[in-house]
């Protein structure tokens, strides 16, 4: 999520309902705890959803949500910032196939009594603890949920550490994560973004909200490689759900790391990574897909999703550039994250608009031969 300065105006994040509700074009509001006003804490963006494979009338959706910020009109009435601590992940459950949904509140750091009066000298806005929209127990464990989710049902493992749809779903939801501590000495990673990943297994239970609500979510696992110039960013989640797959119940998620805050005067390298879990989210291990070159000829990928097949493969999908020329990139794991193969050219080169070769002005191809 880019933490930017934003024109006040209403957002409802509505989804379309069509075959799963029977009823083609219906939209249906979503973020239903959701304030009308004030801005900004009336504002959703960036939204995701999935839908459980074993209990498909069950869905869950994720949208950077601002029900928590402070109002504009707190503070200086001429900015509209986001207030430092405060989280923006927020979460929605349906039970009926997406017709109606459910916003459930918790308790965290909150700016909602924040509210100011227009025109007059209000106090900075500090957040206490009260009602959140947003993901649980970020704020006790030093950490803030920064959005951009996404999510994806798998099955839960057992006892054993053996998946089975017969234990029940497992619902991830992975988001960006900074800390919550401004020093050296009280962050819990370094860098300034890296990627957390969120679990439930009761997903009926955690939308309930309050305590019980919030004792359904399982506490927040870090899961990037991190130093102190590293911002991730970008992520997605796949959790293999076919039974009849080799690694039923792999966890998948990549993102893009890029080094330097994406403020280096040249041009930040930013590797994808995939970070991959066979016991259901609880310990991870992270590769590197592709070069970290970032120049005038290369760019490395980014924007990915990833997904599996019947068989347990599992397909990794980024953009790319190579000169003047973007590409949908693809790389292949046979073995359940072990390995992967060389990123490679799958759709493609595809022009964009105002890009072209500055010599012909026509646009660019000869970037394909560089893989």
């Amino acid at each position: 999520m880019r933490k930017f300065l934003v024109l006040p105006l209403t957002i409802a994040l509505l989804v379309t309902i069509t075959a799963l509700a029977g009823a083609a074009g219906v939209s249906t509001l979503v973020n239903t705890g959701s304030p009308t006003a004030p801005f900004s804490e009336n504002k959703q963006n960036e939204p995701s959803v999935a839908i459980d494979a074993n209990h498909a009338n069950v869905l869950a959706s994720g949208a950077n949500d601002n029900i928590d910020m402070e109002a504009c009109n707190a503070g200086n009435d001429t900015t509209c910032p986001f207030t430092n601590g405060v989280g923006v992940s927020g979460i929605y459950f349906s039970f009926d196939s997406g017709k109606t949904w459910t916003q459930p509140t918790y308790d965290g750091l909150t700016a909602r009594g924040c509210q100011g009066v227009p025109g007059s000298s209000d106090p900075a806005c500090t957040p206490v603890v009260g009602p959140i929209g947003t993901l649980p127990w970020y704020y006790e464990n030093g950490l803030v949920s920064d959005g951009d989710p996404a999510v994806a049902f798998g099955p839960k493992p057992g006892a054993n550490g053996s998946f089975s749809w017969a234990n029940g779903s497992r619902l991830y939801y992975a988001n960006l994560t900074s800390n919550l501590g401004a020093t050296r000495s009280e962050e819990a990673f370094k860098g300034f973004e890296a990627i957390a990943v969120s679990r439930t297994d009761n997903a009926a239970v955690a939308a309930t909200g309050g305590a019980a609500g919030k004792a359904a979510w399982k506490p927040p696992v870090v899961i990037s490689k991190q130093s102190s110039t590293t911002f991730s960013d970008k992520e997605q989640v796949w959790a293999d759900n076919a039974s009849s797959s080799a690694f039923f119940g792999t966890v998948y998620v990549c993102w893009a790391a890029f080094r330097g805050q994406e403020l280096s005067p040249n041009a930040a390298p930013a590797p994808l990574q995939v970070g991959v879990s066979h016991d259901g989210g609880d310990t991870w291990s992270v590769q590197q897909i592709g070069a970290a070159a970032n120049n005038r000829n290369r760019n490395p990928m980014d924007g990915c999703t990833i997904r599996t097949d019947s068989t347990g493969n599992a397909y990794l999908y980024g953009i790319g550039r190579q000169g003047a020329d973007a590409f949908e990139i693809q790389s292949i794991s046979t073995d359940g994250g072990t390995s992967w193969s060389k990123p490679q050219p799958v759709v493609g080169p595809v022009t964009q608009p105002g890009i072209s070769d500055p010599n012909t002005g026509e646009p660019d191809r000869d970037e394909l031969r560089q893989w």
